[in-house]
This record gives C-alpha cells, structure tokens and sequence, in this order.
C-alpha cells in the first residue's frame, strides 16, 4: 500500500514538512558567536537513543514530515551516529535525512554517513581564510574540513551546503573569495544573518551586519534569485552562469521571514521546539518508549501547534530562553 500521510499544520496555516532533530548539546567547537569559552557539562548527558529518535520520525512521517535534519551540538560526537541515521532512512515517508555538522570528523566518517543513508549535507565554515577560521572556531581546522567537503563531493549526495555566519568581518572581507570557491563546485553556501541570543548580546552588538550586505554585492555581480524549493529551509538562494555552485542568505530579521515557516524542532532530550526564538517546549520523550504509542505522540505534537505563535521577537531584542545556538543547533 502507498504511504499517505495527514499534514501537521498550525493555526496560521503553515504545514510543517521539516524537523530539525538535534541529537547532542555537546560541541567540540569554540565558535565566538556561540561559545567562545566552549561547551561545558551542566547535567547527565541523557540524549535520545537510536530507537527513540527511531519512534520519532515515524510519528512525524505519519502526519506529513518528508525531512528531518540532524543537528547538535555537533552530530559527530555521538558514537552511534550512523546507527540514527539508518534508523531515520528506514523510515517509511522520510525522503531526506539531511546533517549539519562543524566538519571536525567530515574527512573520516562522511562515507560511513552516505552508506547509511545521509542525503543532505550541511557544513559549517564561517571562513575561507585558515587564520580566521581558527579565530572563529577556536581550532585550526580549515584544512581538514576543507578536504571533507572535497571527499563529500564524491559520493552522490542530493545536495552539499556551506553554512557562514555573517559578521562585520565577513562583510568587510567581501566575497569573491566564496564565488570563486563555488565556480567548479556544486555546492551552496549560505550566509547566515548574526542572531541574538540569551549569552551574546554584546557579541551581537559589535558585529551584526545585516544580511541585505550579500544580496547587493549578489545583484550587483550578476547573480539571479532563485525558487525555492517546497521543503526547502528559509534561504533564498542565487545562482550564476559561470558558477557551478550557489550563494545565498538566511536573514532572519528580514520582514515576512516566520510567514512561511515549515519546520519544527527537537531538543536532544526529547522536547518539542515550536520556534527557534520560543520559550519552554513540549515533552515527547515518555511517548518514544513504544510504537504503540504512536497516535497519543502525534496527538500531543498536533495539539502543542496551536501555540506556535505567528513570529518570533528578535527585533524586540528577544530571543526567548534560547541561551545559545548550540542547544538546539540554530
């Protein structure tokens, strides 16, 4: 019998075909704009299992979900992460499982992760340049990401996608650097706009820029906007004649940005996340125990939607309890 799936929607009629699952609040990175004194343990590293992230996505493919993309933390440092992955491929109704990761352990295990079923790849580099990279990241690791990235290129993914916060120094770098980084290779990468959270709001102060910076020197360079795609992320996306690649932006404090939300999320411990920017959350977990139980967690999911709100606050300085990114992997 073919799969049919209900929608999941809210009360502003989005429809939700995205789940953002984290499966780790432990980074290995130092990044400024999240955390520049690096990750420390604060209570029982009690993460969801294979099997429960198994029952997860199950539930969510049952009610619309097609995508779901692992984030941390950072993915890598679970020891099971092909183990979730085949999990979430063996999902009846899961088209794409998609990873953003920091790109420590790219090189080593990106293979692993493809053989198990990773569709869509996600890596974060914040710059082309090995001395600012290491100043961002707090780790001299261009180099070995760089060489994962090349060694992803090589084994069929659906997509390849660099992530780069935007800061006043990316901004005053310029971007020539990216285009020619994306003329023979057929990857994205996407600026993201700085956000504020609970912990950086001096960071933010000193080098927010904003994201209209990338899409005038875009224009200006002849690059066209593009469509977006139906279960696609928030980026808008250009492309070029003469580049294999794509250059983007994710702008969250551009206006109309929350209008067309699809995507939800799920913390490390098994709390759903209805915004990013939201405060508290719903707990699935006691739900993730036994397929059984699946019609009482897709109920629960259904009813937490009606109090999605229609945007989050970040223009009023409000980032609701979101301490930072890497709790619920941006």
């Amino acid at each position: 019998m073919a799969f049919e799936a209900r929608n999941l929607s809210d009360g502003f009629g989005r429809r939700f075909s995205y789940v953002r699952l984290s499966v780790t609040e432990v980074c290995n990175f130092r990044c400024t704009y999240c955390l520049p004194d690096g990750w420390k343990k604060t209570r029982p590293l009690s993460f969801l299992t294979p099997a429960e992230t198994a029952n997860l996505a199950a539930a969510f493919a049952e009610v619309g979900v097609s995508k779901i993309r692992l984030t941390g933390g950072e993915p890598s440092v679970r020891p099971d992460l092909a183990e979730i992955i085949a999990r979430l491929a063996a999902v009846e109704g899961l088209t794409k499982i998609a990873m953003t990761t920091n790109g420590w352990n790219l090189d080593r295990r990106v293979t692993q992760w493809r053989n198990a079923g990773l569709s869509h790849l996600n890596v974060s580099v914040d710059s082309l340049d090995r001395e600012r990279f290491q100043e961002i990241t707090g780790h001299d690791r261009l180099p070995a990401v760089l060489a994962g990235i090349d060694r992803a290129l090589g084994l069929d993914f659906a997509s390849i996608k660099l992530n780069a916060v935007l800061l006043k120094s990316t901004a005053e770098a310029g971007f020539n650097v990216w285009a020619e980084f994306v003329r023979h290779r057929p990857v994205a990468v996407r600026f993201i706009e700085l956000m504020r959270t609970c912990d950086n709001a001096d960071y933010f102060a000193a080098n927010h820029v904003r994201g209209s910076v990338v899409t005038d020197w875009l224009e200006a360079s002849g690059w066209q906007l593009q469509p977006k795609l139906k279960d696609g992320g928030p980026a808008n996306e250009y492309a070029h004649p003469d580049h294999a690649g794509r250059i983007g932006l994710i702008a969250p404090y551009a206006a109309g940005f929350c209008d067309s939300c699809n995507r939800l999320r799920v913390t490390a411990r098994g709390k759903l996340r209805l915004c990013l920017f939201g405060e508290g959350g719903c707990d699935l977990r006691d739900l993730l125990q036994r397929a059984d139980d699946r019609p009482a967690l897709i109920e629960r999911i259904s009813g937490a939607l009606t109090g999605k709100p229609a945007g989050h606050r970040l223009k009023d300085n409000l980032p609701g309890d979101l301490r930072h990114l890497a709790e619920l992997g941006g």
